[in-house]
């Protein structure tokens, strides 16, 4: 196979070779197979919503310029990428339903393998979805603060809003989107109207189409925040920790489990497990025992909450197989590759599908259930010792590459830190130095990784930029797993790469907190559900200085979106007012009224807009230019 390898990532390019003395395809031989990609679908001009196509619009005006039933480009265009608003929102509240629903039954005691583990903060949740506290057992506030949370499932009184998303943002966002008609009412129904109204027939009117997508994207939205929340209730508020991350955490002397996905509830329960069943492996020959390590959003999950290592993020998850030495690999929900059994069937590897609803062939399967959590803990542990007295020693190749990371940094850790400079006003020192400009603005990382780009290096790109214009760097997802297996959550990146107030500022406060050094140049906030954690900060910002979070110097970057999830996530981000960098040319380049309508009627409409740029050094300099013009705005 002659490979184009795509990213920056040095353990990957040590292990491609050897995929390629393997016979086996990676992620990047087959996106070189799939050269050239159709560019109808490229541009979204092309529909298969029913039997009488699949429909093409000619981009150049020569053919077709309709669908066989009517539809336009831009009603075409427009369908295309609701309905992966849609199925974005749909990914993250199931996520979010199933944590509620378990922590409903942790409520009844009818769940021992887990606790809660933050009740200060299931009191505040309480106190915030207005639910009685005084005097009351913790464990029925977590049933009600649940049951309130699965209300955004089943309300079906359509002027009353969302539990979750009614009380995390500020007013003056709140009166806008209602006054929009975009507020959900329920995430259920939201997702459902999406799909009936861009069914054939239907909808066809570009504008309304795309608003009802805005829709379900502050559906998912509401479904992040309400997941990350009881996630924190349920298994600990993470606050700085410090790890590794890259594929050189794999060990070759310990049973290697690797846990990928999204959802935490089997993870948390594995890494408890593995604790107890260390003797085992060892007893099987593995002298440091078991190693937990992570890949893309649950292994961001169990390394802010356990320091868990960080293998790799979403487009390299295969290269954790390639070492040799990786004994199971246990997957949840989302972002897993299908060609992970047929890979792992190359080595001794166990591949471990655990959800009945995500079961990929050739996999083997144990059918997760959180009654029985620690006995499937047990099970898929168990298999992997088994594997490890199978392995061959020929084949291991374990990458020297790793980093160190700094991550946990929750809205709570943050503020914590915060408080050390200022106890009685924890905002008070962010505000002040937003205000004098030591700290120009704030940018969110987020997304996935994509074979369209070179794996992490816009992220790192574009990161410099903003951090030596004194920009603080918040980052999730796959993002913030590109970030760590580069180097860049440690304090020795804030010294290298910082502005000279910025990196006055995150020494101050990482000193005052005990770090004998700066924060880290990027702060980790965890997985891509958990971006609601930045909102929160936002909010609390915009709530300080009476402005709306679209007046604020703030911005959003999705240096490599490629899921519907990250289209979901940009979408709400512009929703919510923030102005937004895609790094991947997004699916709509068709429709000269939609790519109108995500930049320039976005921002009319919301205040937020979509800021389209491949090239990241363009896009780090338009994102700077972008914070200045926030502050010009403000008056700082």
């Amino acid at each position: 196979m002659n490979q184009i390898i795509k990213t920056s990532d040095p353990a990957v390019k040590a292990l491609c070779p050897v995929a390629e003395s393997e016979g086996i395809a990676t992620v990047f031989d087959r996106y070189q197979a799939q050269q050239p990609q159709c560019g109808f679908g490229s541009l979204g001009l092309c529909c298969r919503i029913c039997w009488k196509g699949p429909c093409r619009v000619d981009p150049f005006g020569d053919g077709p310029q309709a669908g066989i039933c009517g539809a336009t480009r831009d009603t075409i265009v427009a369908r295309n990428v609701t309905r992966m608003m849609a199925a974005g929102a749909a990914a993250h509240s199931e996520h979010a339903r199933h944590v509620a629903l378990a922590m409903q039954r942790v409520g009844k005691g009818q769940l021992p393998a887990y606790q809660i583990r933050d009740p200060q903060k299931l009191f505040r949740i309480a106190e915030k979805l207005g639910i009685e506290t005084q005097d009351r057992d913790m464990l029925d506030v977590a049933y009600d603060v649940a049951s309130k949370s699965l209300e955004d499932f089943q309300n079906q009184d359509h002027h009353k809003g969302c539990n979750w998303i009614s009380s995390s943002l500020p007013q003056k966002r709140l009166n806008r989107l209602k006054q929009l008609g975009v507020l959900p009412h329920n995430i259920d129904a939201t997702v459902a109207q999406i799909m009936a109204r861009t069914h054939i027939g239907c909808d066809a009117e570009p504008q309304n189409v795309f608003l009802g997508g805005i829709r379900g994207a502050l559906a998912d939205f509401n479904g992040m925040a309400l997941g990350t929340e009881l996630s924190d209730v349920m298994f600990g508020t993470p606050s700085p920790i410090v790890t590794e991350a890259n594929i050189g955490v794999i060990e070759k002397d310990a049973v290697n489990i690797a846990v990928n996905g999204h959802n935490p509830l089997l993870s948390e329960v594995i890494c408890d497990v593995a604790r107890e069943m260390n003797d085992i492996a060892k007893a099987a020959g593995a002298a440091k025992g078991i190693n937990i390590v992570g890949i893309c959003c649950t292994g961001n999950e169990v390394m802010m909450r356990h320091g868990i290592p960080l293998a790799t993020n979403y487009l390299s998850q295969e290269m954790a197989i390639l070492t040799g030495a990786l004994d199971a690999m246990v997957l949840d929900v989302q972002c897993i590759m299908p060609s992970l059994p047929q890979i792992g069937n190359c080595f001794h590897t166990e591949v471990i599908t655990t959800s009945d609803e995500n079961r990929i062939q050739s996999a083997r399967h144990v059918s997760f259930h959180e009654e029985n959590a620690v006995e499937n803990a047990r099970e898929v542990i168990q298999y992997a010792i088994n594997a490890y007295t199978r392995r061959d020693p020929k084949k291991i190749n374990i990458p020297a590459i790793k980093q160190t990371a700094v991550v946990g940094f929750s809205a709570e850790a943050i503020v914590a830190a915060l408080a050390k400079l200022d106890a009685n006003d924890p905002l008070k020192p962010l505000v002040d130095n937003i205000v004098n400009g030591n700290i120009q603005g704030v940018a969110l990382f987020a997304g996935c990784n994509s074979t369209q780009t070179t794996q992490d290096e816009s992220y790192q790109v574009i990161a410099k930029i903003l951090a030596a214009n004194n920009i603080l760097l918040l980052a999730t997802g796959c993002g913030a797993g590109a970030f760590a297996k580069h180097g860049l959550m440690t304090p020795e990146a804030t010294k290298q790469y910082a502005g000279e107030s910025l990196k006055a500022v995150l020494t101050a406060i990482g000193e005052a907190a005990g770090l004998n050094g700066p924060l880290p140049l990027v702060l980790h906030m965890g997985s891509c559900v958990d971006n609601s954690r930045a909102v929160a900060l936002a909010t609390a910002l915009a709530n300080r200085l009476g402005v709306d979070l679209s007046d604020l110097p703030v911005v959003a970057s999705a240096p490599e979106a490629m899921s519907e999830k990250a289209i979901a996530i940009a979408s709400w981000g512009v929703a919510i007012g923030l102005p937004t960098h895609l790094g991947t040319m997004p699916q709509v380049t068709g429709s000269d009224a939609v790519t109108e309508l995500m930049q320039q009627g976005a921002k009319d409409l919301f205040g937020g807009y979509f800021l389209i740029e491949t090239d990241p050094k363009l896009a780090g300099n338009k994102l700077v230019d972008v914070i200045k013009q926030k502050r010009q705005g403000l008056g700082i």
